[in-house]
């Protein structure tokens, strides 16, 4: 009797956890962020064209991100080394030319590049007003550059989109972009 006793006891004790854990567990990826390739939208310029993606779902949902190399268009000695630098190279007048800085840049790291990332509001062609994000890192004498664009919070967007920039796929394309393959 002592014994199934202890057993009951047990698998109630286990019940119970077992149902705080999946209360408390992660919400399933429906309400996280997803980044789907998409073609790269802006016509040629004097760079090679780069890869772009839509983000789906979580707070990011409907953002786009633009990423590309652009080799041997840095500073070989300081890397990206003020906001002035971050206005002019990271592709955000590909996305609208009306673009307007709401604070000032910070220091981030994208794998082993640093460089730095600023918030943007762009004016819109149609009228209404979307957030952006441009960030620019450098490796030697090359950059590699990103403009995030959207709808929602520059914040939430700009945490997608690093996110995405730090998986592993991301850095073995950013490593081999730079390295002209």
């Amino acid at each position: 009797m002592r014994r199934a006793a202890t057993t009951l006891l047990a698998m109630i004790a286990l019940g119970v956890s077992g149902v705080g854990a999946y209360q408390l567990a992660p919400q399933p990826a429906a309400t996280s962020a997803h980044w789907r390739e998409i073609a790269w939208p802006f016509p040629r310029d004097g760079w090679a064209a780069g890869r772009a993606f839509r983000c789906e779902g979580g707070a990011c949902d409907g953002a786009e991100l633009y990423v590309r190399a652009k080799r041997g268009f840095c500073n070989c000695d300081r890397g990206v080394a003020d906001d002035d630098e971050v206005d002019r190279v990271a592709d955000l007048d590909l996305i609208d030319p009306r673009f307007t800085a709401t604070a000032p840049g910070e220091v981030v790291h994208v794998g082993e590049m640093r460089g730095r990332a600023r918030r943007y509001d762009l004016a819109g062609h149609d009228g209404g007003s979307r957030a952006a994000v441009g960030v620019a890192v450098s490796r030697r004498c090359d950059l590699f550059v990103a403009a995030a664009q959207g709808r929602g919070d520059a914040g939430a967007m700009q945490h997608a989109a690093f996110a995405l920039l730090e998986t592993q796929a991301m850095k073995a394309w950013m490593t081999a972009a730079l390295d002209g393959k």
